[in-house]
């Protein structure tokens, strides 16, 4: 989405996409610790990066499609890791507020 976008910059949709998928290993996983859902997302989204140096007709054809443009993406940037390193940052330093502020409201509620 922010590549239609001429005043947003291209970076911002790949912390974005980040931050998403520590999210949905945070559903997945919710009952491990903050550190390894991050480091497990961290791996996920580097390991995406890193396969875009792979090349070959199959997973290019795929890359090719909406899906494999949004999921695998089509070149390998050492910014993208810049930038799913701070997606995902973001997403600890969120779910660190909710907790919290539930912890907040949890208290003030039982007062």
């Amino acid at each position: 989405m922010s590549r239609h976008f001429t005043a947003i910059p291209l970076f911002i949709g790949d912390i974005l996409w980040a931050t998403m998928v520590y999210f949905i290993v945070r559903f997945l996983f919710i009952r491990k610790k903050i550190k390894i859902v991050a480091l497990i997302s961290l791996l996920f989204c580097y390991a995406i990066e890193f396969s875009q140096l792979y090349k070959a007709p199959w997973i290019d054809s795929l890359r090719h499609t909406l899906f494999g443009r949004l999921v695998l993406g089509e070149t390998f940037l050492w910014g993208d890791l810049l930038s799913y390193t701070v997606g995902i940052i973001i997403g600890v330093f969120v779910e660190k507020l909710i907790c919290r502020l539930d912890k907040t409201y949890e208290v003030s509620k039982t007062s």
